[in-house]
């Protein structure tokens, strides 16, 4: 399997998407938002350097636990990684979420981003915007951030909102 550069994870957490999940805090981000929740995770050289399948093998520990979510950092700044993580996750059930400081539109135009939207369930897109941030909003910092149903989203071609989270 492929590296990851991580920040660290969590066994479970309810914070980070829907239900009990597993989360996957990736290293290095070049958005830099102001205000951003977790600043040690910008460093492209920070965190460390683990394994897929070491992660694959941590994350099916927790028998409880069938739902995970790449945070970060910035995951697709390792898309192909992830995906490859992903892929393994999914042949197994699991429900996937992603953060990004992309927005959707701007996934589509990178090759390299499609492999793993394609395995994504959920996506919440857009920069962290301090001034719009808001702690009654469902899974996501600021009210420009969108979470998206993926699947929808792709057949669309154009982000669809998970109502639910809106």
């Amino acid at each position: 399997m492929a590296e990851l550069r991580i920040a660290g994870t969590i066994g479970e957490s309810i914070v980070d998407g829907p239900g009990i999940r597993y989360v996957l805090f990736t290293q290095g981000c070049p958005h830099g938002c102001p205000g951003c929740h977790n600043p040690q995770t910008h460093d492209f050289n920070g965190g460390k350097v683990v394994d897929t399948a070491a992660l694959l093998a941590d994350i099916q520990k927790n028998p409880f636990v069938k739902a995970v979510t790449f945070s970060g950092g910035e995951p697709f700044a390792q898309p192909l990684a992830l995906a490859e993580l992903a892929s393994a996750l999914k042949e197994q059930g699991y429900h996937l979420m992603s953060y990004s400081g992309y927005t959707f539109e701007q996934l589509l135009q990178r090759e390299d981003a499609r492999p793993l939207l394609d395995k994504l369930d959920l996506l919440v897109d857009g920069p962290f915007v301090e001034s719009q941030k808001s702690i009654k909003l469902r899974f996501r910092g600021s009210a420009n951030q969108r979470v998206l149903d993926v699947p929808a989203s792709l057949a669309a071609n154009a982000p669809v909102w998970c109502e639910k989270y809106r």
